[in-house]
């Protein structure tokens, strides 16, 4: 461990607390992974667990564990570091997309429609019951934005879906999902719609191998045995998964 990392560990971890003559440590917080030079804490970890509960597609799922949410948070930061190092100041959201994405989160969050997050009082208790400020919901969904427009610009330009592509996909894939004597829509009304599902999916692909490569090629070191992945998690919560068979 470099000589960055053994000083933001101790800057980290303990704080004295005199009681008599005597001094007792006190843990408030902790290194567990260093992606880079640049520490990830135990209270990042944490509030990831926090955030969890504004990403619809874990809705009714199990609580996420530390060590997947650990498998993120690194991620996150290697794809901040890049952007930032690409100096990428173009994919950076503008506040009324953050304000417009929040209000929409607000209107059709599964747990936030059963509090009434559309309403003032109703978001103020949702986020209080789950430990987050607004502030920090913001900046989450800033960074949510501005991974999405960074793949936009890095991935899906250059891409084309060829016409065979379309075709097997309502053939094989989308027709199959209707039953018998069920009208379903022409090739011609939802081919757009099937380009964009396909589009997703090499996205994605094309994504999750540039992210596992930045990973390998990066100084990920996690300090923490027990958070250690057996897996890479890469893309994790940054990129919507593609729908599958969507009608």
């Amino acid at each position: 461990m470099n000589h960055l990392v053994l000083l933001a560990t101790a800057c980290a971890i303990l704080f004295s607390v005199r009681t008599g003559n005597s001094q007792t440590p006190v843990v408030l917080d902790r290194v567990v992974a260093v992606v880079n030079r640049q520490p990830i804490l135990a209270s990042d970890i944490d509030e990831e667990i926090r955030l969890s509960v504004l990403d619809p597609a874990r809705s009714g799922q199990a609580e996420l564990t530390r060590q997947r949410a650990l498998d993120q948070l690194i991620s996150r930061t290697l794809i901040q570091q890049q952007i930032r190092h690409d100096d990428l100041q173009t994919v950076e959201p503008k506040q009324d997309e953050v304000k417009a994405r929040l209000e929409e989160l607000r209107k059709e969050l599964p747990e936030c429609v059963h509090q009434n997050c559309a309403s003032d009082a109703g978001w103020t208790a949702f986020l209080a019951a789950n430990h987050l400020s607004q502030e920090r919901v913001a900046a989450y969904f800033r960074y949510r934005l501005e991974i999405l427009g960074f793949i936009e610009q890095r991935f899906r330009s250059g891409i084309h879906i060829p016409q065979q592509d379309t075709e097997n996909y309502y053939r094989n894939t989308l027709l199959p999902q209707y039953k018998q004597g069920e009208e379903a829509p022409s090739l011609e009304k939802v081919a757009p719609r099937i380009e964009e599902i396909l589009l997703q999916q090499q996205v994605t692909v094309l994504f999750d191998e540039w992210l596992t490569n930045l990973r390998n090629q990066g100084d990920v070191e996690v300090l923490d045995s027990s958070l250690e992945s057996p897996t890479n998690a890469a893309g994790a919560q940054t990129l919507p998964s593609a729908e599958k068979g969507s009608r």
